[in-house]
């Protein structure tokens, strides 16, 4: 028998139409009691997906933390995201998300260095121009779409910082969406996932191709041209190499800046949340945590066992297949006291929304600035939040969030 064999054997799941790879389960079922069935096994749990492959799902934070701290068993250079399961990425080794210590290390020094929150303080007044912009028609009266403000907020932050043009801002927005929902009819093409998933990348990577090319001699201070004067392993990186990690710094921009706001909302309006919020703002910095928390934008990542290991009691093969669900994670009581409460003062509150290890996301000092520079200038200017339809989830097994949170709001007297 072997060691799946064994391991379903010893703990039994049917998941049924809760299948933890059907994007559709994020937008219209119940992730979250999946996956506190399976953090009650005794052990990891196998989902066999078709003949050939499978993976093992970490869903206790203990589990899922291990597995991304120890890029040394769990690699993340064949892939990061079960729709490549199975194959092979083709950005394995150089793109920064697929690549392992030490090149990563080495690869992400100066952008890291860019990144910084000393670096990051000195965006600030931009940052709360663009979130002030965009927040603003929430006072004209009428219903207000704040899911699709907060899809826009970070092209206007990290679109600043990459010196994108302003004018493609709205484009970018859509097709990273569409990146990363490809099976959300309100963003396929001709109801084709995999047209769809092709035609947005082959778009995106062409046109980073022709704005490298361009910005390679009028070098600036942006993010681009900090990957392009980028030395490592004695060389600088190729075209292919900065525009796979452009695409892969607006698409983690993308993922893990709006989502947190729109679960609020979509959520805690009107249940007294956002007034405690707002008559004690010196919690802003703790709720900013607990909303990433809550949120989980990034749904899973993906890792490959290196070689034969044991995690949770349970034998993984080398070359095995391991998911960490970090909405599971981030769910698990015996981290986080009564996890199920969404707590503004919460503490500690050492969430996995950014990740963990080696790569805990390299933007997690944007994104926070921006989520608390939002919250102090939402909850000041505005008050007495109310839903005005019903929300709407993003259909995707990659993303946690939600496309569509319809709101009235009264503007504050100054």
């Amino acid at each position: 028998m072997t060691t799946h064999e064994t391991a379903a054997a010893r703990c039994p799941v049917h998941l049924g139409r809760d299948d933890l790879v059907d994007p559709t389960l994020y937008s219209d079922g119940n992730a979250y009691a999946v996956w506190r069935e399976l953090r009650a096994i005794d052990g990891l749990s196998w989902r066999q997906v078709d003949d050939e492959r499978g993976f093992w799902s970490a869903v206790r934070f203990a589990d899922a933390d291990q597995v991304l701290r120890d890029h040394a068993t769990f690699t993340s250079e064949r892939g990061t995201l079960l729709d490549l399961l199975g194959t092979d990425d083709p950005a394995g080794g150089t793109q920064l998300a697929v690549t392992d210590p030490p090149r990563h290390t080495e690869m992400q020094g100066r952008l890291k260095r860019a990144l910084t929150i000393k670096a990051v303080d000195k965006q600030r007044d931009m940052i709360r121009d663009h979130v002030v912009a965009l927040i603003d028609p929430i006072g004209d009266g009428g219903a207000f779409d704040f899911a699709e403000a907060m899809l826009a907020m970070p092209m206007s932050v990290t679109g600043t910082m990459m010196d994108l043009p302003r004018s493609d801002w709205p484009w970018l927005t859509r097709i990273n969406t569409t990146c990363i929902a490809p099976d959300d009819p309100e963003y396929q093409l001709e109801g084709n996932r995999g047209l769809t998933l092709a035609l947005a990348h082959h778009e995106l990577f062409g046109y980073f191709q022709d704005l490298v090319r361009h910005r390679r001699d009028h070098l600036g201070d942006d993010l681009i041209s900090v990957l392009i004067t980028t030395e490592f392993e004695g060389r600088h990186m190729s075209l292919g190499e900065i525009v796979s990690n452009c695409y892969s710094l607006l698409l983690g921009a993308n993922v893990t800046t709006p989502h947190s706001p729109n679960f609020v909302l979509a959520e805690f309006a009107g249940t007294g949340v956002l007034e405690d919020w707002a008559d004690h703002l010196d919690v802003n910095g703790t709720a900013v945590e607990e909303a990433l928390r809550w949120a989980s934008p990034v749904n899973h990542f993906l890792r490959y066992a290196t070689r034969d290991t044991v995690l949770a009691g349970t034998e993984i093969a080398a070359g095995d297949a391991v998911v960490v669900w970090l909405g599971a994670a981030n769910r698990d009581d015996a981290e986080f006291p009564d996890a199920s409460t969404f707590d503004i003062r919460r503490r500690p509150n050492k969430h996995l929304a950014f990740g963990a290890g080696p790569h805990y996301c390299v933007g997690h000092s944007v994104a926070r600035v921006t989520l608390r520079i939002l919250f102090e200038e939402l909850l000041a200017r505005f008050e007495d939040f109310r839903l005005a339809g019903e929300p709407e989830r993003l259909v995707s097994n990659f993303v946690s969030g939600y496309k569509h949170v319809p709101i009235t709001a009264r503007r504050r007297a100054a």
